[in-house]
């Protein structure tokens, strides 16, 4: 953009805070500068397509991915469905006790328009909705990685236009 003399647009910040372990392993990549600029790359995200390529890269350059670099993956298409949705931060919080119990995600600023609503209350009838706050409160079934499912979720509540 800049080298066609538009202007550059700042990427939204997104706050994302998810209780997994999602990072890059130093037996993963070694180098610090290497891990440092991935880890900004990542942050940057704002399509899933982008992450992929990230993915292809790592798997070229350092093998298969661990489990917490997989989950640092998850976490940026989070981050890239945020972006398109308009989101701007997503908490999960997990029980404290016994496992086998839903975690709790809170999204927000999310605009849901009537019909939404509607799909919202029929795909998940726990969920709540306020809408002066924009806040969307949903229960992460266990079984299911926080992330993807709420990418999942997100997608089936705003498609794209």
């Amino acid at each position: 953009a800049e080298l066609k003399g538009e202007p550059l647009k700042e990427p939204a910040e997104i706050k994302l805070d998810l209780p997994l372990p999602a990072n890059l392993p130093r037996e993963y990549v070694q180098k610090e500068e290497l891990r440092l600029e991935a880890y900004r790359r990542l942050a940057a995200v704002t399509a899933d397509d982008e992450v992929a390529d990230i993915r292809a890269e790592w798997e070229d350059r350092y093998g298969p991915l661990p489990k917490e670099a997989e989950q640092l993956l998850a976490v940026a298409r989070l981050r890239a469905e945020a972006s398109r949705s308009g989101i701007r931060e997503v908490t999960v919080v997990k029980p404290s006790g016994f496992g086998g119990q839903p975690s709790t995600a809170r999204v927000s600023p999310i605009e849901l328009k009537a019909s939404q609503q509607i799909r919202l209350r029929r795909l998940h009838p726990t969920a709540v909705y306020k809408e002066p706050d924009r806040l969307l409160i949903l229960k992460v079934p266990a079984k299911d990685h926080p992330a993807d499912w709420l990418v999942h979720t997100l997608r089936d509540l705003l498609p794209d236009p």
